[in-house]
């Protein structure tokens, strides 16, 4: 569609980035030290936590990947989200009062420094700062692959243009303030995200002409069957609960999210985060749900061509069936979603190279806000090279790089702040094993420049991340049970902060 039919899209997504840039300009002048950049001074109520945390995690992976995945897979896409209902609490109730406790009682601004912290061990903080750097890789350039699909769809460009466009937008606002930008535009993009999937739901059921023929449509479709309403439908059950395995559990790793804990002003006030992050996770995900089913009931219905590629089922939908202030609405909402996620994904990666993997080596960075501020262009630039050479599903390359998040810390954070046993050594191998098998099962599975190269020797359907998550909590209890009698007593501290 020639994209002066409908200016208004393009004037929304033209003012999303205005007031963008405005937040970034805003924030620079109260990012003064690397304790603004990092944490944003440690000051934010629980609402704005709890909105930032949400839009953090919620991404082009939900908005843009979701239905796309949905549309190849079927309703089994939604075991990704089937857990909602009760991460929000196992986040609060097992890592984010400790973690901000941590930051009462020592420099902690990363969660290698939460590594360093409880187990003293300079190997386990490098460790998870290498895991930190390989994921945030990958899902920020899930995120741009996002951003730059969206943008080729709403102004016509070129993916390698639209990526470029919408990174330096993102590069302004994140190297000038840094966790203070990022997270007020947080806010303003989660109030974004909700408003529009909740109207987006609404339009996408009537565009199919409501949820009854929605149904019947895809039921009776020869393309598309009873298969793919049911629960496991055509995917193998390994899959799907693999799915729930790595987003039900792997939550406890994803640093993007457990940043967010920092920051609050009043560690008390945790006890509402599970009503507001798990609500307005729920109200995001009518959009996945909504185009999810939408899209190919009107492919059944013959009012919309077969897709060539899935992850156009969220454009296609927007710039052919909605009003033209709601796909407005809903494509500054979509770039919401892409961009919260990776201005905090470009503060990690920044925070890995002048912080985290200086100190596991024993040294410091001088003018560490003015490294910060460098390392996060260049961190946005290798994602980038990512985005632009990766050819498969958006929600597939977010997939991966959350399993390593998972698979890298859940364990080692999740156990480890909750029992004192764990030792520096059971951390350090956890780490190691998540990310580096993780690493190879992916690469084993998807290469094809050595043909001769065996496939992982996984049962059919398992997933690699789900695999490397299970591996790296046996790996931990199983190093706790061999070391776990010759462990130092903990400093008092740190055992004050996981007795609270």
């Amino acid at each position: 569609m020639p994209i002066l039919d409908r200016p208004l899209i393009v004037v929304s997504t033209l003012v999303y980035f205005a007031v963008c840039l405005g937040l970034g300009v805003w924030a620079l002048r109260r990012t003064r030290s690397a304790h603004d950049f990092w944490v944003a001074r440690q000051g934010l109520g629980v609402v704005v936590t709890g909105l930032a945390t949400m839009a953090a995690a919620f991404s082009g992976f939900v908005f843009l990947g979701g239905p796309g995945l949905t549309y190849r897979i079927g309703l089994s896409s939604l075991f990704i989200n089937l857990s909602i209902g009760f991460t929000p609490t196992l986040l609060a109730w097992t890592l984010a009062k400790r973690l901000r406790l941590l930051a009462e009682v020592r420099e902690v601004y990363t969660i290698p420094d939460a590594i360093l912290a409880r187990y003293g061990s300079r190997r386990a903080s490098g460790a998870a700062a290498v895991a930190v750097l390989v994921g945030t890789i990958g899902y920020l350039g899930a995120q741009l692959l996002a951003m730059g699909t969206l943008l080729t769809a709403v102004l016509g460009l070129s993916l390698p243009a639209a990526v470029g466009l919408g990174l330096a937008v993102l590069l302004f606002y994140s190297v000038a303030g840094g966790m203070m930008a990022g997270v007020y535009t947080d806010v303003f993009q989660g109030s974004l995200m909700i408003l529009a999937a909740v109207a987006v739901f609404a339009c996408a059921m009537s565009a199919g002409g409501g949820f009854g023929q929605v149904v019947h449509s895809i039921a009776a479709s020869p393309r598309f069957g009873r298969p793919f309403l049911e629960p496991l439908g055509s995917t193998p059950a390994l899959t799907a609960l693999g799915f729930f395995f790595v987003f039900g559990i792997g939550v406890l790793g994803q640093p993007h999210m457990l940043n967010k804990f920092y920051m609050i002003r009043d560690p008390r006030q945790l006890r509402w985060l599970p009503l507001v992050l798990g609500g307005s996770q729920a109200l995001c995900l009518l959009i996945w749900l909504g185009i999810g089913l939408a899209v190919p009931a009107l492919v059944a219905q013959g009012k919309l061509a077969p897709l060539a590629r899935p992850d156009d089922a969220a454009p296609a939908f927007l710039l052919g069936f909605t009003p033209e202030p709601l796909a407005g609405l809903a494509v500054a909402a979509i770039l919401a979603a892409i961009m919260s996620t990776a201005d905090s994904f470009m503060n990690l990666g920044a925070a890995v190279l002048v912080r985290d993997l200086p100190r596991a080596l024993g040294r410091r960075v001088d003018r560490e806000l003015f490294w910060g501020r460098l390392a996060t262009a260049g961190v946005a630039v290798a994602a980038a090279a990512l985005a632009l050479g990766y050819d498969d599903l958006i929600a597939l390359l977010g997939t991966f790089a959350f399993g390593t998040f998972g698979a890298a810390l859940a364990p080692a954070l999740a156990v480890g702040l909750n029992w004192k046993r764990v030792t520096a050594a059971a951390a350090t191998a956890s780490i190691v094993t998540g990310t580096a098998l993780n690493l190879l099962l992916e690469f084993l599975a998807r290469q094809t420049f050595f043909p001769a190269l065996p496939k992982p020797p996984l049962p059919p359907g398992a997933l690699p991340t789900a695999v490397s998550l299970a591996a790296s909590f046996v790996v931990l209890l199983g190093v706790t049970a061999w070391t776990g009698g010759r462990h130092s007593a903990l400093p008092e501290d740190i055992s004050a902060v996981m007795e609270a």
